[in-house]
């Protein structure tokens, strides 16, 4: 599909990472681009996944053995229960609330099989969105967390505009500090036994 010459003019006078997003929705627009994966915002009635993945012990074993202090966390495992009497008031405070928070499904693209979930939120202490990811067991090591890591950024800067993405984890997980590396995250802070990895706005759009 070949686009407009009104598609590529820039206001001359715009700041640099304006015009680069610009370019960015076009080149969008113009061309589908091919991807494993997609984000799929869930209906409520897909609450079943949630559910599911958050009591897979393979899945969270990445999660246990911490001294957590909420409702629902098993130590033991690493999972987290997600009843379905709990499922309203946290459909209710996630979805729909963009920009301050943004929930999704990965899903394959080929099948629209679900995968996995990824979210940010708003930090309420520091001037950029906390994230989350969790692939499902089944389909590590296949490079799909990058891609999705990927996508999840491209939504949090084109679509929610926002500032900057920031996570944090024990240092000792190598295989989320190269995936998170691969997607294009720096190197924050690294103290003790935890490392932060953030992007900012403008190194998205200067890659």
């Amino acid at each position: 599909m070949l686009c407009s010459a009104e598609q590529w003019i820039f206001i001359l006078n715009d700041d640099i990472i304006k015009s680069k997003i610009l370019l960015y929705m076009v080149m969008e627009s113009c061309f589908v681009l091919d991807s494993q994966l997609k984000l799929h915002v869930p209906q409520y009635r897909d609450l079943w996944y949630r559910q599911q993945l958050l009591n897979d012990a393979a899945t969270m074993d990445y999660n246990k053995g911490y001294d957590l202090d909420f409702r629902g966390y098993h130590k033991d495992s690493g999972c987290i229960d997600f009843p379905e009497e709990q499922w309203k008031n946290w459909y209710d405070w996630f979805i729909g609330q963009e920009p301050e928070r943004f929930y999704a499904y990965i899903t394959r693209s080929h099948d629209g099989k679900f995968i996995g979930e990824v979210n940010i939120h708003k930090s309420d202490t520091a001037l950029w969105h906390e994230m989350g990811i969790i692939l499902d067991a089944k389909f590590r090591g296949q490079g799909y967390a990058v891609e999705a890591l990927k996508l999840l950024l491209e939504y949090a800067f084109v679509n929610l505009n926002i500032d900057a993405v920031h996570n944090s984890f024990e240092v000792n997980r190598t295989a989320a500090v190269r995936t998170h590396l691969a997607a294009g995250f720096k190197e924050y802070n690294k103290e003790n036994d935890n490392i932060e990895l953030l992007i900012t706005r403008e190194q998205y759009f200067s890659k």
